[in-house]
């Protein structure tokens, strides 16, 4: 007989798809918690930016991992991946639905694959010696330490690559060599929300002018009288990446940064659904009109599941 393993409801897909809006309605029918998996939702002050849900959503239901580290420090991947399970079982305790919802798919596999991962924490000089570096350069450098890494690595990703390098330099060994998958823990749903290209190429620049609004540039100006560098805006990339050039005078003019970062997040939206399409485990539903009642469906049958076996 297989053995028990909780279930877990997985709502995932590319920005501006109305996952997190999904992940409430969800949350709300079936009595869940929320675990944000956004890389970036996790830092104090990074509101506007990364679309976190308003104090008012949060409000609605249960969220955890949001706001839980100040954007000065560090947050590994390995951390994700013990917060989210003890977030976990605290939501099952409860006798709730835990709910995995976000776009950051290495956030995603670590805790639905169970991945093991290197146990090396973070080093501050060296990071900073590796990200003086130009990408091409620190690709070259993984190429020739780990062949394996270099090619399944998101490649566009500089903190991505820059951790590889940190494993593999300070361990002597290839990265790819110490991660792994351990016995999963959960039975997971992965729920994908889809548009078609052109309609969500749209909601996409359709929100970045609404952020525009809301006040994104000031967010930034805040992060920076907080201390926040220019250094570390830059590693959170997308809205904090190309405000922070602007507002260094490297675009000559606030309409041509927008238009230059609604360019960069229609590729960084290409790269996050080449990962997510090699996961064949994900059921995907179209976003509109029908997509909650299509998600209520497959996330009702699902855990009805539980009371067959």
């Amino acid at each position: 007989m297989e053995e028990y393993r909780p279930k877990l409801v997985v709502v995932l897909g590319p920005t501006a798809s109305g996952k997190s809006g999904l992940g409430i309605v969800l949350a709300q029918r079936f009595g869940g918690e929320i675990i944000s998996a956004d890389s970036r939702q996790v830092y104090c002050g990074l509101d506007i930016g990364t679309a976190k849900v308003t104090a008012q959503e949060q409000a609605l239901v249960p969220h955890h991992l949001l706001d839980i580290v100040d954007p000065q420090e560090t947050y590994t991947v390995a951390q994700f991946q013990q917060d989210a399970i003890a977030a976990i079982a605290g939501i099952i305790e409860r006798g709730h639905v835990p709910l995995l919802v976000g776009g950051s798919p290495h956030y995603i596999q670590a805790v639905v694959d169970n991945l093991v991962i290197p146990s090396v924490p973070p080093q501050p000089e060296l990071r900073t010696r590796l990200e003086a570096q130009p990408l091409p350069d620190l690709l070259e450098q993984l190429e020739q330490l780990d062949p394996q890494s270099a090619t399944s690595i998101d490649r566009h990703n500089p903190r991505r690559v820059i951790r590889a390098l940190e494993v593999c330099l300070i361990t002597g060994k290839p990265f790819s060599e110490l991660r792994g998958k351990a016995q999963p823990l959960y039975r997971s749903l992965l729920l994908g929300v889809q548009w078609p290209r052109p309609l969500l190429y749209q909601r996409i620049d359709a929100r970045v002018d609404e952020r525009m609004r809301q006040g994104m540039v000031q967010e930034v100006r805040d992060l920076l009288a907080r201390g926040i560098t220019h250094e570390r805006l830059d590693a959170f990339g997308l809205e904090y990446r190309f405000i922070s050039r602007w507002l260094r005078g490297e675009f000559a003019s606030e309409e041509e940064m927008v238009q230059r970062l609604k360019y960069a997040i229609h590729d960084f939206t290409r790269r996050q659904l080449t990962w997510f399409r090699r996961d064949t485990r994900i059921t995907w539903i179209e976003g509109g009109a029908q997509m909650e009642e299509m998600g209520i469906q497959i996330v009702s049958n699902f855990l009805l599941e539980e009371h067959k076996e």
